[in-house]
């Protein structure tokens, strides 16, 4: 069951991990907001450019969050760690690199958001979208031109075809997500990726043919060769691997030669983003926390009705354990947290009371969150906490019967400190 897009601070949020991309970081920006995207979550790998910089205005402004993400070979990482520390802040969340665009192909412009929700509501496992590639190469160009935006200079790409690149970016919702990579997330028990024409993903991260008519990604790898060899002074993010590794052989001249596709005229997206930069309202984030509480209370108020009937609950889960995050965010952030601690311990009370008939997805989700639960000071984590540990066998039958000895002896391992927990 979806739950209430008012109980999230975002709709959709973009995670990615760049390095010098300073020239190209504004527009980048500026086109995603357009297309629907309303936050940024941005990991800076060390880069020496103008980057943090350009990334300013935007962060004063609220629109982006902006971390240091030093070391070798991080997107992994930071991509794991964005799902779990901003998964109930956004509704749905975005992966991609700063040389790619969705680009949303709607009739009348529509946006980015339209289509995930369209794809999503035709089932109610989907826990990610996985969206094709257009590959796009230098028009020829040898020298790089900063006066103007990729779009404008990076117009033809190759065919869309079974030989077109495999690759996927995902736009998923991050409450089913376990571990993200850099073309496709590990996602729990009952839940998928699924492709545009809500096809089941059976190889995750690749699609051939490539489906291109309802969402793409356009990906500009080569730009001109004077970009394309700067690239060579970066490295990768997603790879463990040496340096030699990276600058000789994935940034070498076969490999320009190899992404250099200029089969076919192709200015769609920039069509596209003029008729969006026509209507286009910027979020408004200033009665935000307004908008939270009284989802908050939308969305729990019946929960403290005793006349409401147990099959109210069916489904929700995932809805309360929103709610609990949610309110533990207004909870910090106010200075009079009453209203917020009273929200949490009646989410906490919910949850509880959706236990019965709960998928396995939500099992993992919740068993995920108890850290956070069990360090909260009501009485009622105690009943949450023997709640679990009836799940957790059921749990590991699970992960035994489908050989999965890994999250079976991270389940083993929770059960254990469960036995042990004092209430605070």
């Amino acid at each position: 069951m979806a739950v209430d897009k008012n109980l999230f601070l975002h709709d959709l949020a973009v995670v990615a991990i760049l390095k010098n991309e300073g020239h190209y970081l504004k527009e980048w920006l500026d086109y995603h907001l357009l297309a629907g995207v309303d936050h940024f979550y941005l990991y800076d790998n060390e880069s020496p450019d103008n980057q943090a910089e350009v990334a300013k205005p935007y962060v004063e402004e609220g629109l982006v969050d902006y971390f240091p993400a030093p070391g070798k070979s991080m997107q992994h990482i930071v991509y794991t760690e964005a799902v779990k520390r901003f998964k109930f802040h956004c509704r749905y969340m975005a992966f991609i690199d700063g040389d790619e665009f969705i680009y949303p192909k709607l009739t009348g412009g529509g946006d980015i958001i339209e289509v995930i929700d369209k794809i999503f509501s035709r089932d109610p496992r989907a826990g990610g979208l996985e969206i094709s590639w257009q590959i796009f190469g230098s028009n020829g160009q040898e020298k790089a031109d900063y006066s103007r935006g990729v779009l404008e200079r990076f117009t033809r790409r190759a065919l869309n075809n079974q030989n077109s690149n495999p690759l996927c970016k995902s736009v998923l919702n991050p409450r089913r997500v376990n571990v993200m990579t850099a073309h496709c997330a590990s996602y729990f028990e009952e839940s998928y990726a699924v492709n545009s024409n809500n096809e089941i993903k059976r190889t995750p991260g690749h699609m051939t043919p490539p489906l291109t008519d309802k969402i793409v990604v356009h990906h500009y790898h080569t730009k001109s060769l004077e970009e394309y060899i700067l690239k060579r002074q970066r490295g990768r993010a997603d790879r463990f691997t040496s340096v030699d590794y990276n600058n000789a052989k994935f940034y070498s001249d076969e490999q320009f030669k190899g992404h250099d596709c200029n089969d076919e005229f192709d200015d769609g997206i920039v069509k596209y983003r003029d008729v969006r930069a026509k209507t286009y309202q910027p979020p408004d984030m200033a009665h935000a926390d307004e908008r939270l509480f009284n989802a908050l209370a939308n969305n729990l108020s019946p929960t403290l009705l005793p006349t409401t009937p147990p099959q109210f609950y069916a489904g929700k889960m995932e809805t309360f354990l929103t709610c609990r995050a949610v309110s533990s965010y207004l909870k910090k952030k106010l200075t009079d947290d009453a209203p917020a601690k009273f929200f949490e311990e009646a989410s906490l009370k919910a949850i509880l009371k959706s236990l019965n008939g709960m998928s396995l997805t939500d099992a993992r989700l919740l068993l995920s969150e108890l850290p956070a639960i069990l360090n909260l000071p009501y009485p009622v984590v105690n009943d949450v906490r023997i709640a679990c540990l009836n799940i957790i066998p059921q749990m590991m039958n699970v992960m035994h019967l489908n050989e999965r000895l890994k999250d079976y002896s991270e389940l083993e391992y929770l059960r254990r400190l469960l036995q042990t927990w004092k209430p605070q």
